[in-house]
């Protein structure tokens, strides 16, 4: 059973709780500084966002027709571990084109939906661990590597792109996480 969420006061895309995503050209040394600290905050900042939650209020959808707060949780760790191989594929060969993944298929199976949220937090940490250890190691020319896409027509993302994506879509996840948490009054 799951806590119906009150529709938002004002009109906003719940979607999107910080904005869309806006793909930059390149990033320079301190942007790549300040998203390494973005990506490296956002373990703790899911667990601060799911702490004292109960397990009716992780079954409860962030909007209607979204995923609950645990499929949530346990799809970021699926994201950071696609994500942390692609950067090792771009590292090791020239222009890899990846393997996509339905991450809606994802989030609905069984795993998503039973397994303890604490296992996907662990996981979450483990991978960060490796993977800012891996971005903190790359050369300013490394983060011009990168890998096609088969859904974008084979188009060339360049890690520097990817990090700046993955910086944002940690705060973006974890204000999916706040905006319900605010709505519905949950402290």
């Amino acid at each position: 059973m799951s806590v119906e969420n009150p529709e938002p006061s004002r009109r906003e895309d719940l979607r999107y709780p910080i904005g869309k995503f806006s793909w930059p050209e390149t990033v320079g040394e301190s942007e790549r500084k300040s998203m390494l600290e973005d990506l490296s905050s956002a373990p703790g900042l899911f667990r601060a966002g799911v702490k004292g939650l109960s397990k009716e209020q992780l079954d409860t959808p962030y909007r209607s027709g979204g995923w609950t707060v645990k499929q949530v949780v346990h799809h970021v760790p699926d994201s950071h571990f696609n994500a942390y191989a692609r950067f090792k594929l771009a590292l090791t060969e020239d222009e890899p084109t990846i393997k996509p993944y339905d991450q809606a298929k994802w989030a609905e199976l069984p795993d998503s939906k039973t397994v303890p949220i604490e296992v996907s937090l662990s996981l979450l940490d483990a991978i960060h661990e490796r993977w800012l250890a891996l971005l903190r190691s790359m050369s300013p020319s490394d983060f011009k590597r990168g890998f096609r896409h088969p859904e974008y027509e084979e188009k060339l993302f360049r890690l520097e792109q990817i990090l700046a994506f993955y910086a944002w879509r940690g705060k973006h996840h974890t204000a999916h996480i706040a905006s319900l948490r605010e709505r519905m009054g949950w402290k």
